[in-house]
């Protein structure tokens, strides 16, 4: 028997015992879960008060925050997919920067931020190894907003400052953020350790903008001051775990 007619056999044997290709075909879901950190790229612009007005260099930065997440692929054909990003709620502490940056924490949020994405997968569907990129729309939900005692005592100290109100005026303070629409866009690969189960790394870019609106009051709740801040927030969020294809 000649060498390559031997070397022919070997490997149909070798294919006939290997185990079947991860596969993505359409129709196929795909889920995911795994660990999501958001990273925000954060910046603002300065303070506006209705009484004082601008205040230059007071500015805000975002920190960031890691939760369970979960991700869903439905392929529409054998490369091309919608994808969905959600996670159990996001926590994000508030800190003075530019003027402010030496005043610690203002404040926190919960965020929600599910986004939906058009994806291509490259690789013919038979690939264990299934880079894909994808393009979309993220929704993100702010709730929960509270504000720190040391946003309270700042903002007691500008009105005293510039408005010549006593000290102790302002008793609390109020934040409120309203939601975002935004572009997104999202770099990913699965790969296969069985037919149904793999391992995943991702990582998107969101287009997240927000104004915040820091209401303050006095101890009898009357109303003191209203300021508002833009603030651009931009994360970068990453997320490794394991797949499975239902």
């Amino acid at each position: 028997m000649s060498y390559s007619i031997k070397l022919g056999i070997l490997a149909a044997a070798v294919m006939a015992t290997a185990p079947m290709a991860h596969a993505y075909e359409a129709g196929d879901l795909i889920g995911r879960l795994g660990v999501v950190t958001v990273d925000p790229d954060s910046s603002s612009g300065n303070l506006k008060s209705d009484a004082v007005g601008e205040i230059d260099g007071a500015k805000v930065s975002v920190d960031s925050n890691t939760q369970l997440g979960i991700t869903l692929t439905y392929m529409i054909t054998d490369q091309f997919a919608v994808g969905v990003l959600g996670a159990t709620p996001f926590k994000h502490d508030i800190k003075g920067d530019g003027a402010l940056s030496g005043a610690g924490k203002l404040g926190e949020t919960k965020h929600l931020p599910p986004t939906v994405t058009l994806q291509y997968f490259p690789m013919p569907s038979g690939s264990k190894f299934q880079p894909y990129v994808g393009v979309g729309v993220n929704y993100t939900n702010f709730f929960d907003e509270k504000t720190t005692s040391t946003l309270t005592n700042t903002y007691d100290s500008v009105a005293h400052n510039n408005l010549n109100t006593p000290v102790g005026t302002i008793d609390r303070t109020k934040l409120n953020l309203d939601d975002s629409w935004g572009l997104a866009a999202e770099l990913g690969m699965d790969y296969a350790v069985t037919e149904n189960v793999g391992i995943n790394a991702a990582v998107w870019w969101a287009d997240i903008d927000t104004d915040a609106t820091i209401n303050a009051y006095a101890a009898d709740d009357s109303f003191v001051d209203q300021s508002t801040i833009d603030v651009s927030i931009d994360p970068w969020v990453y997320m490794v775990g394991v797949s499975y294809k239902f």
